[in-house]
């Protein structure tokens, strides 16, 4: 009875060991889907150079699950002030999908669309931004070649045409589209040895040089170059940042657009050089 009810209960355990090892190593098995994200402040949202947050500071985060494919959705969010606010949360919400592969040893292709929302706010306000993206690494370098083009839509349009228009707030040419281009250059390394990375960024932006629905513009005189030049201290899972920012928009080129243009504090340009400070976190 004894030797019958041993081999029961060893049969009982040789058949759950049999069954449980298919599920650990499927639970071993490497995820098809990477979810990657950050969190962070930074003493000044800028946009391709220009302030969003009044030369103030702002939170912002994001996460991206990218499928094993090379398919990728992504969300980034930030507070927004002053210029490029447009009610509801006073918050940019970006929603993001695209396809990465490589394409030659070493050179990644990265195709997308960028969608730019403000919750809450005008509606008309939000628009949608394909791009391209090539990057490679040389050397100790990263580097990167980006365009973007955002078809004809209404949040790009130049909706104000003369002073009196400026003047009122009140569009005297409701309802026009424009588009809007953007090629930049990124590169960034390492320091050997060091926890400390340099980076720098060029941009040039031609749109609308002219204000679109809500008094702003992604590219506010019309075309544009936007330059920054900075450096990273990594500490484990958490990055120091500073960064000099800034554009080639003169005082009289951007006239027209004040006050819409100018920090609510002293009336300063919200696009001229400054230096961001970050602290971030990634995850």
């Amino acid at each position: 009875m004894k030797s019958r009810l041993f081999a029961g209960v060893a049969g009982l355990a040789a058949a759950f060991l049999v069954a449980a090892t298919p599920a650990t190593a499927q639970e071993e098995a490497p995820s098809e889907i990477t979810v990657t994200g950050s969190v962070g402040l930074v003493t000044d949202y800028r946009f391709r150079g220009v302030s969003q947050t009044d030369k103030e500071m702002a939170i912002q985060g994001g996460i991206t699950a990218t499928h094993a494919s090379g398919f990728y959705v992504g969300t980034w969010a930030s507070n927004l002030s002053g210029w490029g606010t447009f009610g509801g949360s006073n918050m940019e919400l970006d929603l993001v999908g695209g396809f990465a592969t490589e394409v030659s040893s070493g050179v990644t292709l990265d195709v997308g669309l960028t969608w730019y929302m403000y919750p809450g706010g005008a509606s008309e306000t939000d628009f949608a931004e394909p791009y391209v993206k090539l990057s490679t690494t040389v050397g100790p370098a990263k580097a990167l070649l980006g365009v973007a083009y955002a078809p004809k839509q209404q949040a790009l349009g130049r909706w104000y045409n003369d002073a009196d228009a400026y003047a009122s707030g009140i569009p005297d040419n409701p309802g026009a589209k424009s588009d809007n281009f953007y090629v930049w250059g990124d590169v960034s390394g390492g320091i050997p040895d060091t926890p400390v990375s340099l980076k720098a960024h060029l941009g040039y932006s031609d749109g609308n040089s002219g204000l679109g629905p809500n008094g702003t513009s992604v590219a506010p005189t019309g075309s544009y170059l936007d330059w920054m030049l900075g450096a990273d201290l990594a500490v484990g899972p958490v990055t120091l940042g500073v960064a000099y920012v800034d554009t080639d928009i003169s005082k009289s080129e951007s006239a027209y657009l004040t006050p819409n243009f100018a920090s609510t504090k002293n009336g300063s340009s919200i696009a001229g050089s400054t230096v961001v400070f970050s602290l971030s976190a990634a995850f």
